[in-house]
Parts: structure tokens; sequence; C-alpha cells
């Protein structure tokens, strides 16, 4: 749990201006740990700052990596690393920043479903598989870390689209993989999906976000648009290592609630705090 994260600073703000109704709803995102994104220009000092952190309290951290080359093709969160020799060095960087300390790492969000979505050229497929695998392997060599390959979602499409582009991405030598990260879609339906995709590539374990499906996915306006700062949705499960399912090693918070989608429904930019749309996740109730 980062004391210093956005929920927490605007905890701090709305108690200093006693408003005590929202500082109540913005505690129940301040006070649970949520995924520390590593940013592109300092990997090895943002992710030593977060492990040494998180083994000082006696946790461990957890790192979300979305800095691949031609990341959300070119949609709100596009940009990543300028070629394959930069994003190679970046996550070498983590990996010294990490060292022998615990880290739990989810990597890379749809950099798999986008290879197969066709949305991400033909012609850097096979540089992207490389880098995957590669981040995989660097990654474990490490004594304490465990990885997890984004694998998508419960509504994107069916598990035999993607299993062997996993694979191909090294999830045989993965922890397991990540199913709903940054999407809405319920912890049920992303049990199921990734009990699915499980049976396929060799019983592997996977951990879930449910930092903002309590209510589910959105399921007006544009279809297109519906993972995209959708109204009326709600906090999830906290996150836990305790869930009753031998194959669901964890619910995480690997989005952070409050943080937006992109600048779509008046929201800002990718990533950027909206306190606005964070009262709203805490607020909501869940069916």
């Amino acid at each position: 749990m980062n004391p210093d994260g956005n929920a927490a600073r605007q905890l701090v703000a709305y108690e200093k201006a006693g408003k005590r109704t929202e500082a109540q709803r913005i505690r129940r995102i301040a006070e649970q740990p949520t995924g520390e994104w590593i940013g592109p220009e300092n990997p090895e000092q943002e992710a030593r700052g977060f492990t040494e952190a998180a083994e000082k309290a006696d946790r461990t951290a957890l790192l979300v990596l979305y800095n691949i080359p031609h990341r959300d093709c070119g949609q709100y969160s596009q940009g990543g690393a300028t070629d394959g020799d930069g994003y190679r060095a970046w996550i070498d960087g983590v990996a010294r920043g990490i060292g022998d300390r615990a880290a739990t790492v989810v990597l890379e969000p749809d950099a798999v479903l986008h290879l197969v979505d066709g949305c991400t050229p033909v012609e850097v497929h096979e540089e992207r598989y490389d880098l995957l695998k590669g981040a995989v392997a660097r990654l474990k060599s490490l004594k304490n870390a465990k990885v997890y390959l984004d694998a998508g979602n419960a509504g994107w499409g069916h598990p035999d689209q993607i299993f062997q582009p996993l694979r191909q991405a090294g999830v045989d030598q993965a922890d397991g993989f990540a199913v709903n990260v940054s999407n809405f879609y319920s912890t049920e339906d992303s049990i199921a999906y990734g009990k699915q995709l499980s049976a396929k590539v060799g019983g592997k374990h996977f951990v879930v976000d449910t930092s903002r499906n309590g209510n589910g996915p959105y399921t007006g306006g544009d279809p297109a648009q519906r993972w995209c700062n959708p109204p009326g949705r709600a906090l999830g499960r906290t996150p836990t290592t305790r869930t009753d399912d031998p194959l669901v090693d964890a619910y995480l918070w690997v989005k952070r609630p409050g943080e937006s989608d992109g600048t779509c429904k008046g929201g800002p930019k990718a990533g950027q705090w909206w306190a606005g749309y964070a009262l709203g996740l805490a607020g909501a109730g869940t069916r």
C-alpha cells in the first residue's frame, strides 16, 4: 500500500477540507494495496523503491510493466519503448531494481491480446513475441519474482484464440497469467474464462483484477468504448491471496481505481487521477 499514492493524497485533501463523506469514500481505495505501474524513464529506481518499501512492510510489491513498443494500438495509452533494444534495456532495469526482493509482476496488459485481435501491425508480431518471452525469462531469473503474463478478459473472445499466442509469448515459463486487467468483467466470469484458458496452457494458475468489477461490465453506449471510463461501475473484491480456488492465486487491484482510462466521457489522460470517477466507484453499490 503506497502512502503517497493518488488516492492517499486525495484522502488527506478531503480530510483537511472537512469533506467527511468524500473522505470516507476515498478511504475505501486508499487503504487497499494496488499495482504500481513502472514508468519509462527510471525503471530500476522505481522498481527498487517499491520493492524495498514493500520489504520493510513485510509485504510483496505488485508491479505492472506496460512499456511494450507499439503499445495499445495507438489508442489512449499509446506509446511504449521506441524499439526492441530499448525495451530489453528497460526490462533489464526493472530486474536490477527488483533484485532478490519479492515481487509479483503483471506483464504487459493487452500485449498478447492485441496480437490476436488484429490491431497490432503484422510486421511487429515476431518481435513482440520475442520481447515478451525474453521479459518472462529475465524476470524469472530473479530469486523471488512471480510473473503473470496478461491474457485479456472474459469479454473479448474465446480462449481458443489466445492460448497458442500466450505460449509463444512465454507463458509456460511464467508463473501464470492475468485476466481482466483494467476491465470490468465480474469475478465469476473472469474465473470461468481463466479456467478455460488454464486447461489449454498446462494448468497454469492465474490472477484476477477485481479493482473495478463490482457491478460487472457496462452494457450501454458504443460497444467499442464500453471499457473506457464507463459510468455506474463499482469497486470489486478487495485484494487477497485467499481465493478459495486452487487455480486463482490472487484477486488484485492491478488498475488503480480512480485513474482514468483515457480522454473519453470527460476523463483526463490515461493514468491520471480523476477524483469524481473515484468517488463514483467507491460510492456505488455492487450486485
